[in-house]
């Protein structure tokens, strides 16, 4: 058994969740999801045992190009998160009633099977092809089933897609460039290039333009919160969660150690964007007034420190920046969720008309409080971890680095707790706020319970991927 069953069951839910029908459409597309999940935690025990679970076979002649899919630690964790957040995603949907609602659930299910491809692939050709399915059902998810002004929602919507396409296309030339040179496209051919120093800038920045949009970093940041906003909750959740993470890993994977003279020349310049990012996302998340912006804007600050931790080419600074992406997916899923509960109750996103929610229900006020504080990076929550971690990274390369990154915790507990603050306290609001319900509670619990058993103890994880990133800085550094 190799990773191909995860692709091939995601994929087989797809199209069992289409033919469904509407009714059952939910329920197969959890159980399929939920499949994912037992499969990969089995092929991690397989992988963590010393088994081979990759999978590599000659696929089109010429061109060259394999179905080669790498099983290492860093893909592992990228899956686990992809494959572990698709069933509460889907679960957290059950409030809500969709039109059409077997094409929702089968578009959610081959997104998070091209999500995964991208994670595993190990040939260019075959990677930029998962990496541009991903694409396709968030694009009609936004478009369909979201919310606010149609035409609004049109414009933001298309937008967000020029922009990812376009952004692809030039890695899409990188891609041909380094065919030319290797006459592959497998990564371990890749690898073993010796590109000159101007050959090198060239692909370095061709990646990052796909890179830094779809992550995003500033100024490639415009599309984020207006997509955030008007997608509903559950693709918001899918791009603020999973696909986001498909930029950072793809910087570790593919960009880093293919050109690494060019990262470590351009270090203070990408470092610098990054932490601009935090400093932006964080003072334009105080003047907010949707919930649901907010939370965007947050999340661009925090994916910036985690780019910030990539970049700068350490073992720690890899390390921090994986176990943030991890932490931050499940928050980040999480906040958006507390989110769709209080639009379920209140209908609507705007802060100043909620308030005195704790009073009605002190359950749902006390997993609230827990999330916002994980948000922040309290000790304890697997967010402390990650994001201590990157700081360290950053302090080794420069203090002031980690001085402005660090910036994001102070900004990020004033905003986040004055949000809580708006948002939950206060005299008891006139509306009556209905308690969680049972799928609203576990969905809840699940992501909570994940987050403090990994802030008090992260070794699993960090054990897992340590390698790998072992592997790509010998890569990064093989010719000094």
């Amino acid at each position: 058994m190799d990773v191909t069953t995860i692709l091939i069951l995601l994929l087989v839910g797809a199209v069992a969740t289409y033919i469904s029908g509407d009714k059952l459409a939910s329920k197969v597309a959890l159980a399929f999801s939920l499949g994912a999940l037992g499969l990969t935690l089995n092929l991690l025990s397989v992988y963590s045992n010393g088994g081979d679970i990759s999978f590599t076979r000659n696929w089109i002649d010429l061109p060259k190009v394999a179905l080669a899919f790498k099983a290492d630690g860093l893909a592992m964790v990228m899956v686990l998160l992809t494959t572990a957040l698709t069933p509460l995603i889907i679960f957290s949907s059950f409030g809500n009633t969709f039109h059409n609602a077997k094409n929702f659930y089968a578009l959610v299910l081959f997104m998070s099977f091209a999500m995964v491809g991208t994670f595993l692939a190990a040939d260019g050709l075959l990677y930029y092809v998962f990496w541009e399915l991903a694409l396709i059902p968030i694009y009609f998810i936004a478009l369909i089933w979201g919310n606010g002004d149609a035409e609004k929602r049109k414009k933001a919507v298309l937008k967000f897609f020029i922009y990812t396409l376009g952004g692809s296309l030039f890695m899409l030339i990188a891609f041909a460039y380094l065919y030319s040179k290797a006459d592959s496209f497998l990564l371990e051919d890749l690898y073993k290039l010796d590109l000159s120093w101007n050959e090198q800038c060239w692909i370095f920045f061709a990646f990052f333009l796909a890179y830094a949009i779809k992550i995003p970093i500033i100024p490639f940041h415009t599309w984020q919160a207006k997509v955030y906003q008007k997608a509903p909750t559950v693709g918001t959740m899918l791009l603020s969660g999973i696909m986001l993470k498909m930029g950072l890993y793809s910087v570790i994977r593919w960009q880093l150690p293919i050109a690494p003279s060019a990262a470590k020349t351009y270090m203070p310049l990408i470092i610098g964007l990054s932490i601009a990012g935090v400093i932006y996302g964080s003072i334009v998340a105080l003047r907010q007034k949707d919930l649901k912006k907010l939370l965007a804007y947050s999340s661009l600050a925090h994916v910036g420190l985690i780019a910030a931790g990539c970049y700068t080419l350490t073992l720690d600074g890899l390390s921090g920046a994986v176990s943030q992406m991890i932490a931050h997916g499940f928050v980040i899923v999480g906040l958006f969720f507390v989110a769709e509960i209080i639009y379920r109750r209140y209908e609507t996103r705007k802060i100043t008309d909620m308030g005195g929610i704790r009073s009605q229900t002190p359950k749902f006020t006390s997993m609230f409080m827990i999330l916002v504080l994980a948000s922040v990076a309290l000790p304890g929550t697997y967010n402390f971890v990650g994001e201590f971690t990157v700081l360290y990274s950053l302090s080794q390369v420069n203090i002031w680095y980690a001085i402005l990154g660090g910036t994001t915790i102070i900004l990020g507990a004033y905003y986040m707790l004055k949000m809580f603050q708006n948002t939950m306290l206060g005299e008891t609001n006139a509306k009556i706020f209905a308690d969680v319900t049972t799928n609203e509670a576990i969905t809840l619990i699940a992501i909570i319970s994940f987050l403090l058993f990994f802030g008090l103890y992260p070794k699993p994880l960090v054990d897992l991927v340590t390698p790998s990133l072992n592997e790509i800085l010998s890569t990064i550094n093989r010719f000094n």
